[in-house]
């Protein structure tokens, strides 16, 4: 049996069979929450102090750490990353293809 391999659309959700939109989402929230978590660690902070510095619990943070997906929204980690000190942008571009037609 050969093995199929099929080239990226570059949103590991929408290749998962995510609806677009939805895929759109997840990718965002992914992409800052692997910010936040990547910052928590570069600064090498507890739980404990990312938390406050935060504004949250440790178990929040734990969740964060954890890539909870589905316990945070864009908002949150937006907030969250603000009270890390790092400064979000959000960049729009078209898509290659215009969108599908039904």
């Amino acid at each position: 049996m050969a093995t199929r391999i099929f080239p990226s659309s570059g949103n590991v959700f929408l290749d998962a069979g995510f609806p677009r939109p939805e895929a759109a989402r997840l990718l965002v929230r992914s992409r800052l929450m692997i910010l936040a978590t990547e910052h928590i660690r570069k600064r090498r902070m507890t739980q404990a102090r990312a938390a406050k510095l935060m504004g949250v619990t440790q178990p929040r943070v734990s969740d964060l750490m954890r890539g909870r997906i589905e316990l945070f929204s864009v908002d949150t980690l937006i907030d969250m990353l603000a009270r890390l000190g790092v400064s979000v942008s959000i960049v729009t571009k078209p898509r290659r293809r215009g969108p599908r037609v039904a």
